[in-house]
C-alpha cells in the first residue's frame, strides 16, 4: 500500500521501514501510527525474516506532532481514551511482533519516539543519538510506556527516567540495557542489515515461536498494567496543570504549575 509518513522497503529475507517525516523530525501523528501498523501488518505477511526500523533525516523520531498536541486541547474524554487506546495498540504491537525487529536509532529519539526506538527487539544507535521520556515537563506522563520500560529496566532506574524527564545519551542508554550496540552513523544501516543477516540464519519458525513464548509468558499482567495505564494517560489530559503544560510548550514559555 503507499504510505504518506514512511517507507518500506524489502529486499531479500530484511524489511526496512523509515519513518518519513524529517521536515518535523519524524514526530508521530495520528497517520503515522496507522502506517506503522500498515507497515508492520504488511512486513508480517510479507516472506521477509527480519525488519529494521528507522527514520529519514537527523532524528529518529521527536515525539508527538505539535498539531496533534495542540488538538489534544479541544478533545473529548472519549477522544482522548481512543488517542491512548491508539498509542498503546502501536506500542504493544512492536513489542510483540512476531518477526525480529532491530531499530536503528540514527538522532533523537524522544518521549513516544524513545518508546518505539527502546521496545524493539534490539536497538542499535548512533553515539550522538538522545533519549528521554520527557512527557512531565508539559504536565503529561509517559503512563504507556512505562508499563514495557520497567519491565526493561527494572523499577528503580525507570523511576529516574520517568519522574526526571531528563535527556540522556547513548551511552547511558546502552549502560540501562535499552542499546544494544552503538555505532557510527556512516556503519548504522549496515550493522544492523549485518545483524538481521545473522538473525536470517536461524529458523524462522523457532525466531517466531521464541518471540510468543517471550510476548505470551508476560501478556497477562502486561495487558492488565496497560488497561490502567490507557486509563490514567486519558485521565491526566483533563487537569489543569495539563492544560498550562501543553500551552507552555506550545507557546515555548515556563509553565505556571497550580493545585489541581
Amino acid at each position: 500500500m503507499p504510505y504518506s509518513t514512511l517507507t518500506l522497503a524489502v529486499s531479500e529475507d530484511i524489511a526496512t521501514i523509515t519513518l518519513s517525516r524529517p521536515d518535523k523530525r519524524n514526530a508521530i501523528s495520528t497517520k503515522m501510527m496507522e502506517e506503522l501498523l500498515a507497515a508492520l501488518d504488511e512486513a508480517e505477511h510479507d516472506n521477509c525474516v527480519v525488519v529494521i526500523l528507522t527514520g529519514a533525516g537527523k532524528a529518529f523520531c521527536s515525539g508527538m506532532d505539535l498539531e496533534m498536541l495542540a488538538a489534544i486541547a479541544r478533545q473529548s474524554p472519549a477522544d482522548n481514551l481512543r488517542d491512548s487506546q491508539r498509542m498503546a495498540d502501536m506500542f504493544r504491537r512492536i513489542w510483540c511482533f512476531p518477526k525480529p525487529l532491530i531499530a536503528a536509532v540514527n538522532g533523537s529519539a524522544i518521549a513516544g519516539g524513545c518508546g518505539i526506538a527502546t521496545l524493539c527487539d534490539f536497538t542499535l544507535a548512533v553515539p550522538d543519538a538522545k533519549f528521554g521520556y520527557t512527557e512531565v515537563r508539559i504536565g503529561f506522563i509517559p503512563a504507556i510506556v512505562s508499563v514495557f520500560l520497567t519491565r526493561q529496566i527494572g523499577e528503580r532506574r525507570a523511576r529516574d527516567l520517568l519522574l526526571s524527564g531528563r535527556i540522556f545519551d547513548a551511552a547511558e542508554a546502552a549502560d540501562l540495557g535499552l542499546v544494544n550496540i552503538i555505532v557510527p552513523p556512516e556503519k548504522l544501516l549496515d550493522t544492523a542489515r549485518e545483524l538481521a543477516a545473522a538473525l536470517g540464519t536461524s529458523s524462522p519458525t523457532s525466531l517466531r515461536e521464541m518471540k510468543r513464548l517471550l510476548c505470551d509468558s508476560a501478556a497477562a499482567t502486561l495487558d492488565a498494567d496497560l488497561e490502567r495505564a490507557i486509563a490514567q494517560n486519558a485521565r491526566i489530559r483533563g487537569t489543569r496543570n495539563f492544560r498550562e503544560g501543553l500551552a507552555a510548550f506550545l507557546e515555548k514559555r515556563k509553565p505556571v504549575w497550580g493545585a489541581e
